[in-house]
């Protein structure tokens, strides 16, 4: 389970003590901090710091910023165009677009490869992030050669949230995130799909238009005001009692 703790500021030195660590699985730094050799870990942006010791890793949760790609998000893009073997995806604002190869979709030939249009979404996972290369995605597992719910996403809407609500909305129930907005529109009955891009874009889609944005509603309401589980139940009856 993930724990918050000290809140910093950008080059504030973090007291080894707080670091975790395990006998067997290597320190893992998650956004908002950088390792300054030999043992220096610096906060790169201001925010709070989490913790998970099961996984032995450690990060700094914020809502501003700029997303920077790193090997393993699961991101969601728009298709600019298509050259040579590839699609050209944009999967953040003022930064250049991201390469995914025609073939790196689960069991496609070159003849039975997707065809996707400039502005079709697809739901897709970093395979290389590096600050001198293009950027590259797959919409495969690399450990299973299946989908597992990557590929194109047809219909529904996107909405923009932070970066760090982006985090909260991808974390597992034990990570305990605090962001319980979808489950109670779902107590509610509302009927809905969601796909969480790390790069700050929510994919909602699976029911009726005026159900997909009354639930995009509600996450942008709870990402402007960072609400607390009270506050997010004040959202949900609002904007429920609006819908009748």
């Amino acid at each position: 389970m993930a724990e918050e703790g000290l809140f910093v500021l950008p080059g504030d030195l973090i007291d080894p003590s707080f670091i975790p660590s395990h006998p067997k699985k290597p320190l893992r730094l998650g956004p908002g901090l950088r390792h300054i050799p030999p043992n220096s870990i610096l906060p790169t942006v201001s925010g709070q710091v989490y913790t998970d010791n099961r996984k032995n890793s450690i990060w700094v949760e914020y809502n501003g910023g700029r997303y920077v790609p790193s090997t393993n998000d699961q991101v969601i893009g728009q298709i600019q165009r298509s050259a040579g073997e590839h699609y050209y995806v944009n999967i953040a604002p003022y930064a250049s677009n991201a390469v995914l190869p025609h073939l790196a979709f689960e069991g496609v030939t070159k003849k039975t490869r997707p065809q996707l249009n400039p502005g079709a979404l697809v739901y897709a996972r970093v395979a290389l992030a590096h600050k001198h290369m293009d950027v590259e995605l797959e919409c495969v597992s690399p450990s299973t050669g299946k989908a597992d719910g990557l590929g194109p996403l047809v219909d529904g809407m996107v909405f923009n949230v932070s970066l760090g609500l982006a985090r909260r909305l991808s974390m597992s129930k034990k990570e305990n995130s605090k962001v319980i907005v979808l489950d109670l529109l779902g107590d509610a009955g509302l009927v809905f799909e969601v796909v969480v891009g790390r790069n700050g874009r929510v994919w909602i889609g699976g029911g009726s238009v005026a159900d997909t944005v009354l639930v995009g509603r509600a996450l942008t309401q709870t990402d402007e005001e960072d609400h607390g589980p009270e506050a997010q139940k004040n959202v949900v009856r609002r904007l429920l009692s609006e819908r009748k």
